[in-house]
């Protein structure tokens, strides 16, 4: 890959060497981190059936309100209850996932962030990639949370019920423990649950590692970040993807990247000293046909937590302003 603090430099407006290319597609592990590489893959494997099962999640907005409308018919309580405890243990599999992905993100960075980003994302292109994956999978569970209402009303529904219902024997294998309920509805009660996971397990890694500077933890993502940006902006570099939808995963990437930069870092990624060019960020995004990049501007918009801050530039708050 070669030259990336080049990349990193913004007065150098972004003109990256032919050779500086973060192989997303057929990137392999180096021996050393085979078992890490597995591991992680391991639990990769199940985000295409979690974020099926969500996007099929239809809910029981029907059921529910019928059973408020007659509060006092234990049969309308009854089918309620039986309607909504699936649901509920779909939601526990889908949050228990995200406890498994925090663990997974804390082995990436222990390998991620021990070395300057630079000599990190030349030498663990793979595990750079699985990362990658993360974030991508991370925006994709949070965009269908947020525009699925039924899932809070169903979780809320079922904590008021469980309370109230003793006697349901073809029920009681679907129903979670008061502690996991709890936890479950701090989950759930993020906007973006699995962006808030994502940023307890940087908080938790930086924690366990003392040893390790807080800046190769946050360069790692504002360098994915800008690595990503100068990919797609560079024809020379994009035009050697093999397939049609790597340039929306890279883009995927990088706003994933800018988002859980901004959540870590004290400043965030809108200071105007920040390691992430985001000016040119926003403006390739909106280089992009609307219909294909809508939601990750508003990822940028509604999910950052420095985005409305009174030092964040002006000129950056109109060109992301919503039009």
């Amino acid at each position: 890959m070669g030259n990336l603090l080049q990349l990193l430099r913004r007065e150098d407006n972004c003109k990256v060497p032919d050779n500086v290319f973060l192989d997303f597609e057929n990137a392999l592990p180096v021996p050393s981190d085979q078992d890490t590489y597995d591991s992680v893959q391991q639990s990769l494997n199940k985000s295409r059936g979690v974020l099926e099962g969500l996007k099929a999640y239809s809910g029981a907005a029907e059921i529910i309100r019928e059973a408020i409308k007659n509060n006092d018919c234990e049969k309308s309580q009854l089918a309620a209850w039986q309607a909504v405890c699936p649901l509920v243990s779909a939601l526990n599999l889908y949050y228990q996932y995200s406890l498994e992905l925090e663990q997974k993100v804390e082995d990436l960075l222990g390998t991620l962030c021990a070395e300057p980003p630079m000599e990190t994302l030349d030498g663990h292109q793979a595990l750079a990639k699985q990362f990658a994956m993360i974030l991508d999978f991370v925006l994709a569970f949070d965009d269908l949370k947020m525009n699925n209402p039924s899932i809070q009303n169903d979780f809320s529904f079922y904590r008021r019920m469980r309370n109230r219902v003793h006697t349901l024997s073809d029920a009681e294998e679907h129903e979670v423990s008061n502690e996991v309920a709890n936890r479950m509805s701090m989950f759930y009660a993020n906007a973006t649950p699995m962006l808030k996971m994502l940023s307890n397990a940087v908080t938790n890694f930086v924690k366990k590692n003392p040893s390790i500077p807080l800046e190769h933890t946050t360069d790692i993502f504002s360098t994915m970040a800008n690595l990503c940006r100068c990919m797609i902006e560079n024809p020379n570099i994009y035009t050697r993807f093999e397939k049609p939808t790597t340039v929306m995963f890279v883009l995927r990437v990088m706003v994933g990247a800018i988002i859980l930069y901004d959540h870590v870092h004290p400043a965030g990624a809108f200071h105007r000293k920040s390691n992430i060019d985001i000016k040119s960020s926003i403006k390739l995004l909106k280089e992009q046909p609307a219909n294909s990049v809508e939601t990750l501007l508003n990822a940028l918009r509604y999910s950052t937590a420095h985005f409305n801050d009174e030092d964040t530039p002006s000129m950056v708050k109109k060109l992301l302003a919503n039009q």
